[in-house]
């Protein structure tokens, strides 16, 4: 199975973007997760899976996917913030999902942000694109070298942040505000909201893992 996987986790969930990732993907993975699959049950869009500990669901909505559906559900107690989207991404890995979409893992609390970012190191390190996805934000990793292009582009702005290390040899090359050789470090305010001053921005570094944010609003 080599398709998109579609993760609807459990944040703050907008609609129309949700419809409109689904409608875009050719026969997609949809991978419900804890209170996304609310959202789910109330637009009957039929996931292929289901998993979380289902804690902030009704119990029709579970017996509704358990005895009224061929839906597989997964249920299993999580040890951890943001262990349900870490299972769902795993479960599309060994489905063999070739790129994730991520959706309602931005949420409103900054700690559940910060540990589903965390997660995208697993499909990072296994050699998967994944992103997580919401109207103003994508939010992906990269390492080494990586090109932006314009054209491509999900907004004019974009934000660069370490994971966890300091970044050495860190260049920022066709953007508004360019780096050379600079060390990137947590809370580094040369990196934040930037924008291209070219068709392509060039990031390259040596070694660890960068997070990337692009923006469609400098606000």
């Amino acid at each position: 199975m080599s398709r998109r996987a579609v993760i609807i986790s459990g944040g703050i969930l907008y609609e129309e973007l949700i419809e409109k990732t689904i409608g875009e993907c050719e026969d997609p993975c949809i991978i419900g997760v804890d209170k996304g699959v609310e959202f789910l049950y109330r637009h009957r869009i039929q996931p292929s899976y289901i998993v979380g500990d289902f804690d902030s669901l009704s119990q029709e909505i579970v017996d509704y996917y358990k005895n009224e559906t061929h839906v597989s559900v997964r249920e299993f107690n999580p040890v951890k913030d943001a262990s349900d989207t870490e299972i769902a991404v795993r479960l599309a890995i060994t489905l063999g999902c070739h790129e994730m979409v991520i959706l309602g893992a931005t949420g409103s609390r900054v700690d559940h942000l910060w540990a589903n970012i965390q997660t995208l190191t697993i499909p990072f390190k296994a050699g998967i694109d994944a992103v997580i996805l919401d109207p103003m934000n994508r939010i992906r990793l990269i390492g080494g070298e990586t090109h932006l292009k314009k054209e491509d582009a999900f907004g004019d702005y974009f934000s660069v942040f370490p994971l966890g290390e300091t970044i050495y040899g860190f260049n920022i090359c066709g953007a508004k505000y360019p780096l050379e050789d600079h060390t990137l470090t947590p809370y580094d305010s040369l990196c934040v909201s930037n924008e291209f001053q070219e068709d392509e921005v060039v990031i390259d570094f040596i070694g660890g893992i960068v997070i990337l944010m692009e923006t469609r609003d400098f606000a």
